[in-house]
């Protein structure tokens, strides 16, 4: 199952100011969408910019992969 994974940058400057930990990372699939701090990628991936065709969400920057992965998500 192919997995985008994406970094919110308004997360981050939100936690810059707030001192919040939330998580800046989304993984996506077909089925899901989750939120993490860390992502462990068991295999190949490939890192996509891609400027004048940006996913749905407006990311222009994300990991591909068809490859197992592990999200992990502070308590």
């Amino acid at each position: 199952m192919k997995a985008r994974i994406h970094v919110n940058q308004h997360v981050i400057k939100s936690n810059a100011k707030t001192g919040a930990s939330e998580p800046v990372f989304t993984v996506k699939t077909y089925k899901s969408n989750t939120l993490a701090n860390e992502v462990s990628i068991d295999g190949p991936s490939k890192l996509v910019y891609s400027p004048d065709n940006p996913l749905s969400c407006g990311a222009r920057v994300w990991i591909e992969t068809d490859s197992s992965f592990v999200t992990i998500t502070p308590p």
